[in-house]
């Protein structure tokens, strides 16, 4: 299949967009699991006062915001994100600090000099990539000698049933067929040795890739719904609201809830959900690395 790029980034955009409000109404419901991922990609990076730290696909701001706590204000923090919407609320929840700047950018065409950063973050971010591998030998040219890219990135769908649960159950309940094989998507870095691969491939070294599993708490079936609903993309959207009778599409959404239920534990529902949290060093030499690798 011949992918084309400017056609997926333009509905990256849109989709992410559209759901941007969406995203906002259960940032909190998200956050209370999705902090313990941000703390420890700072761990990881060793992200320290007076570092220069980008972060990838950062959506309302995180982990740059937590970032921006730590680098201090001798530090600096740019988050990007594709879509203007997510960047807006992110811009709006920075709050006037200084030392955090957000901007609408695509992940695989930024402008940074060589060798400008300390640190590369990125939570559920780089899966949205569509030629992993050039992303990362851009990114190892980004970091200074030494510097540490830090991500979480989707594991198995199945074993993700915050992110994916809801979109299996609707395409099952549409019998819709899957996405073609290399788009980009939440899992398309689910293959955890194709990972490993791109990173050294790409002049990484000390590459890392370790499981975390994270538990999401919904206080309630219904919640479960609404939150599926709210962050479903738009060309989903679309399919559900062409079905034929609105009980179709109540019957979609009857099957969303049947599915978690299997999730309820004393009337909340938890949702261990897998991620791979990785880290890759770039050499001390970048340039030269890359070359070799090219």
């Amino acid at each position: 299949m011949t992918l084309d790029v400017e056609t997926v980034k333009e509905q990256q955009r849109g989709n992410w967009d559209a759901i941007s409000d969406g995203w906002e109404a259960f940032d909190d419901l998200f956050e209370r699991a999705a902090q313990a991922v941000t703390a420890r990609l700072l761990e990881l990076a060793g992200v320290r006062s007076g570092q220069s730290v980008l972060d990838l696909g950062c959506g309302h701001g995180e982990p740059a915001l937590s970032a921006s706590e730590v680098v201090g204000p001798c530090g600096h923090v740019l988050g990007i994100d594709i879509s203007p919407r997510m960047v807006a609320v992110a811009r709006r929840r920075a709050n006037g600090r200084r030392n955090i700047t957000f901007r609408v950018a695509d992940l695989e065409s930024l402008d940074l000099p060589p060798e400008s950063l300390h640190v590369v973050l990125s939570r559920w971010g780089l899966m949205c990539a569509s030629d992993h591998l050039a992303t990362f030998r851009s990114l190892a040219g980004m970091l200074r000698p030494g510097g540490i890219l830090a991500a979480a990135v989707w594991g198995d769908a199945i074993a993700a049933p915050m992110i994916s649960l809801g979109y299996r159950v609707i395409s099952r309940e549409l019998e819709l067929a899957p996405p073609p094989p290399g788009l980009p998507g939440p899992f398309s870095m689910a293959d955890r040795e194709r990972l490993v691969r791109d990173l050294v491939q790409a002049g990484f070294v000390d590459v890392s890739v370790s499981q975390m599993v994270v538990t999401f708490e919904v206080d309630s079936i219904a919640d479960f719904v609404s939150f599926t609903l709210a962050v479903t993309p738009p060309p989903l959207r679309r399919l559900l609201a062409a079905l034929p009778d609105r009980q179709d599409e109540e019957v979609v959404w009857s099957a969303v809830a049947e599915a978690a239920e299997a999730f309820r534990t004393d009337g909340v529902l938890r949702l261990p959900s897998s991620t791979w949290c990785l880290r890759a060093v770039a050499p001390p030499d970048s340039r030269s690395s890359r070359r070799a690798h090219g």
